[in-house]
């Protein structure tokens, strides 16, 4: 059964209640050999259709990956995009910004890595970060160095979703399609997650106290999440909220969405003209005569 894309898009304009969407559903596949024939058959498609949009070169896409903790973005992106040409796929990761930084303005530090045309671009964490955690804890607005009548208009949240909305009509004016997933864990799922960091000494590594402080938070960021989908989800650059407690399930399904959006460029390519095809002629003839 294929995924219908529509139940877990935020449609524009229409305010969003997390509630209304699940984070575990029936799963799509009957086996874990199903699941990876299902995947192998994405991530296969996927990479013969970035081949041509990397020959096509009229278009770049944009990927943006947000989520709560382990709610398993990187394992997303690793199992995704295995199978794509690492000279057509680029991906960033967004920690805690840089005192250099911090110097320029929120969308600074993303825009330096926009996919170039004929590539995906994929971020792990983005821009987003300053209206989820910056809006969660708003003190690190104090680190920014933005001048205090911003800072004091009572506007700043609303401004920034303005910036992000103008910033990506701009980029889908100039050939860039972008798809944005919120991979939406349950508070059980990250419990689960947690102990098993702990509890695996090889997964020790991905967790920390701060962790525990941060999902004591947990409320706040699900309001921050509601406001920011519903702020900036656009037919030109869509959020999808995606059941994340199955990985697997999650996996299937944001591969579709993206071999989707893939199918609506009509991507080619490029055809080879007379002048063209008589240098390659010429060629031709220069490396038989060679033997």
């Amino acid at each position: 059964m294929e995924a219908n894309h529509d139940d877990y898009l935020v449609r524009e304009g229409e305010p969003v209640s997390l509630d209304h969407f699940p984070t575990l559903e029936p799963p799509r596949y009957s086996s874990k050999k199903e699941y990876r024939e299902k995947l192998e058959t994405h991530v296969r498609q996927l990479s013969d259709i970035q081949e041509v949009h990397y020959a096509d070169n009229r278009y770049a896409v944009l990927l943006i990956f947000q989520a709560m903790d382990a709610a398993g973005k990187d394992s997303m992106i690793r199992h995704v995009m295995s199978g794509v040409n690492p000279q057509g796929c680029q991906v960033f990761s967004f920690k805690h910004p840089s005192p250099q930084e911090l110097d320029h303005d929120f969308l600074w530090r993303t825009n330096c890595c926009l996919p170039e045309r004929g590539r995906i671009g994929i971020f792990n964490r983005s821009y987003y970060e300053e209206v989820l955690i910056v809006r969660v804890h708003p003190e690190i607005l104090l680190h920014q160095g933005i001048p205090e009548a911003h800072m004091n208009n009572g506007d700043v949240w609303k401004e920034r979703y303005r910036s992000i909305n103008n910033l990506e009509r701009h980029l889908h004016r100039n050939g860039t399609r972008i798809l944005k997933f919120f991979l939406h864990l349950s508070r059980e799922e990250q419990r689960r997650r947690f102990l098993e960091r702990i509890d695996k000494p090889e997964k020790n590594w991905k967790f920390s106290k701060a962790d525990i402080e941060e999902r004591n938070h947990w409320d706040s960021y699900m309001k921050a999440y509601e406001r920011c989908l519903e702020a900036t989800s656009t037919r030109h650059a869509p959020w999808y909220v995606i059941p994340a407690d199955d990985k697997k399930n999650a996996r299937l399904l944001v591969s579709h969405i993206i071999l989707n959006m893939y199918r609506g460029l009509e991507l080619d390519f490029p055809e080879t003209g007379e002048e063209r095809m008589g240098e390659l002629q010429e060629c031709r003839r220069l490396l038989e005569e060679e033997g």
